[in-house]
Order: structure tokens, then C-alpha cells, then sequence
């Protein structure tokens, strides 16, 4: 068994007055076989997360267990490499005086696995990744993707139980990376093994993951699948965080039972009542481009707004729009929705898609995080 069981996860650096506390009192299931990522912007604790995982780093507070073994604790770690698991990382950490094949094969001969096993595995494992064939090549004649293939083959071919990814994607090119999320969410499909990814790239989490974990400022925010995370937010960090969002000020006209009437810049919406917020009370509406829609200018469902900006996508138009109170929103629509600069037209919003937060305060607001994208 492969689960992972992270309980009350701490870790501090610095002494005195200038401690960080990179990680705090973080907690999370990995079910055996899952793919589960470690998200949010730089210097939120996921990092370090997997490198306590993986055994570099000694916690400070809480427990690591995978299945019935303790790996970590403030008093003892396994180390990593009596761990079982393997570790791909972001700069490939592949040798270029050795061939594809001599760096596959480096793990097993720490092993000490017989010359002939060693090279049937290398050769069975090459074929995996996608790399057959090419066991003889430096590193220096293979793209930039390949390069990444042999860092995941030298990690899987030891067998581990677990894989630790730690933003393996990030230095390849958008299209290369695209292909790549795709390769690895079919090889972990075929292998069975447990991942534990780390990205701050939204959509990557999105597009590999079986779940989530959010995290700001070494506290994990949410730990769900891909279309709870993103549809249904816990706070107002994963839905600012989690894709492009529009944060709309506004104010709980009534409340009736677990639902509240919302007033927003000529909206009026039924929205589900979050603990904390009564009627009278400042909060935000959380808005995706893609939940907003033209609508018949005059119609009683309709909001008036002006077009500031337009931009065309191929499949769909971007739109700046500006409400009568100065407000602006992003909007998404099909392509064939063409509104021209200048333009006033009528919206209506879908309220099953939005969700409700209490009002930030303006120092507790996130500064790496604007329009949902990490700095």
C-alpha cells in the first residue's frame, strides 16, 4: 500500500524574531494509486511540503505515515533514499557526460539489480515513457521533453511506490507542456503509482490531478477534486487563486434560512448564505468570466455595462466590461458574440455558479494574487 497519511505537518526556519513558518499544521489523505497536486503561488509551503515528504527535510511538529510506516516526525526521519519513493525534479537533474541508458540504469546499479534484470527493466521502462530506441543518445541530442522523460524514467524504473514531481513542467514551452500533463496523467494511469505533484499552475492542477490541495502562505486552504476546487471554493484565496475570477463588492439584503438575497452593482441574486454574514453585512461575489452572459438589452433580467476592451481569442472574445458604478468585469463569450468598444450592452449572471465571502479585509488580501494568476 502507497497511502499517505500527512498529520499536523510543521516546519520553521530562522531562529528568534525571524521565524517563517513555511508550514503550518498542514493535514492531508493520499488514497493509494491517487494523483494528488500541491498548489498555490511561490513561498506557499508546497515545496517544502515535498521535500518533507520525500525526507530532506526533518518536521518540526506532525507525522508523515505511509500505510501503517512512520517516515517523519520531530524525532526521527527515514531517510530518502529507504523511503521507496522516487523524485523527479524541475531542472531534470540529468547527467550529460552519461547516455539515456546510463542514466535510467544509475538506480538500479545502487540497487545492485543483476546486469541482465537491469537491462530488461531499462529497455521495458524506456518503452513506457516513450523514449525506445533511444537508450544510446546524450542528453544534449534530446528535446526538451525527452530530457524530462529520462528524469521520470530513472525515477520509475527503481519501482517506487511513490513519486514526488516537484514543478517538473515548468521549463518546457506552453505546447510541449500541454503534451507533457498529458503523458504523465496516462503513465501514472498505467503504473498504478501514487503521485504527489507540485505546481503553482492552475490549469496543470486542473487538467492531471484526482485532488487538490490549495495552499497560501504554508496553510493549506482546500484539499478537494478538480471541479469542487474550482466551482465551489472554500475562501476567497482558492476562488481568487483558482483560474480567472471577478471579485464584485456587494451587500446581503436579506436573509432566508441558508440563502441570501445579494445587491451588486444592479444585480440582485439568490446565493447560498456562507457561516458569519448576516443581513446589512459588506461581502464579495465571486463571478467566472465564463458565468456571465449577454442578454437582450431592456429585458428585466439585464444589467446595463459598456464595452472598455474586446479581445479576440480564436474560440472565444475576452471582454472589459464597465458597470454604471464604475465596477469592471471580465467576461468570456463565443467568438461569434462580437461587441464592439464603445458598445453598451445588457449581462445577466448565472447565481448557481457564483459564491459568496465576507468583505476582505484590505491587509488580509493576497498580494501575489491578482485576477487568479500567482506571481
Amino acid at each position: 500500500m502507497a497511502a499517505i497519511s500527512i498529520n499536523g505537518l510543521s516546519k520553521r526556519y530562522g531562529m528568534g524574531k525571524t521565524v517563517l513558518a513555511a508550514v503550518k499544521d498542514f493535514s492531508i489523505e493520499i488514497a493509494d494509486g491517487e494523483f494528488v497536486t500541491l498548489l498555490g503561488p511561490s513561498g506557499c509551503g508546497k515545496s517544502t511540503t515535498l521535500r518533507l515528504v520525500a525526507g530532506y527535510v526533518r518536521p518540526d511538529g506532525g507525522s508523515i505515515r505511509v500505510g501503517d510506516r512512520l517516515l517523519s516526525s520531530p524525532d526521527s526521519v527515514v531517510p530518502p533514499e529507504a523511503r521507496g519513493m522516487g523524485m523527479v525534479f524541475q531542472n531534470y537533474a540529468v547527467w550529460p557526460h552519461k547516455s539515456v541508458a546510463e542514466n535510467v540504469v544509475f538506480g538500479l546499479r545502487v540497487q545492485k539489480v543483476s546486469r541482465g534484470e537491469a537491462q530488461r527493466r531499462v529497455e521495458r521502462i524506456l518503452d513506457i515513457v516513450g523514449l525506445a530506441g533511444l537508450g544510446g543518445r546524450f542528453p544534449n541530442e534530446l528535446s526538451g521533453g525527452q530530457q524530462q522523460r529520462v528524469a521520470l524514467a530513472r525515477s520509475l524504473v527503481v519501482e517506487p511506490t511513490i513519486l514526488l514531481l516537484d514543478e517538473p513542467l515548468s521549463n518546457l514551452d506552453a505546447k510541449l507542456r500541454e503534451h507533457m500533463r498529458a503523458e504523465l496523467k496516462a503513465l501514472q494511469r498505467r503504473t498504478g503509482i501514487t503521485f504527489v505533484y507540485v505546481t503553482h499552475d492552475q490549469a496543470e492542477a486542473l487538467a492531471l490531478s484526482d485532488r487538490i490541495a490549495v495552499m497560501h502562505r504554508g496553510v493549506l486552504q482546500q484539499y478537494g477534486a478538480p471541479r469542487e476546487i474550482y466551482a465551489k471554493p472554500a475562501n476567497r484565496i482558492v476562488a481568487d487563486f483558482m483560474g480567472l475570477v471577478n471579485l464584485l463588492p456587494a451587500t446581503i439584503a436579506a436573509v432566508n434560512g441558508g440563502s441570501a438575497r445579494v445587491a451588486a452593482s444592479g444585480f440582485h441574486l439568490d446565493l447560498a448564505l456562507p457561516p458569519g454574514l448576516a443581513a446589512g453585512d459588506a461581502a464579495e461575489i465571486a463571478i467566472r468570466p465564463e458565468s456571465i452572459r449577454f442578454v437582450a438589452p431592456g429585458g428585466s433580467a439585464g444589467v446595463a455595462a459598456q464595452v472598455a476592451e474586446q479581445t479576440y481569442l480564436g474560440n472565444l472574445s475576452e471582454y472589459r466590461l464597465v458597470l454604471a458604478g464604475g465596477e469592471t468585469l471580465r467576461v468570456q463569450a463565443p467568438a461569434a458574440a462580437d461587441h464592439p468598444v464603445g458598445a453598451t450592452v445588457a449581462i445577466a449572471v448565472d447565481a448557481a455558479q457564483c459564491n459568496l465571502f465576507p468583505k476582505a479585509a484590505p491587509d488580509s488580501r493576497n498580494p501575489n494574487l491578482h485576477q487568479g494568476q500567482a506571481t
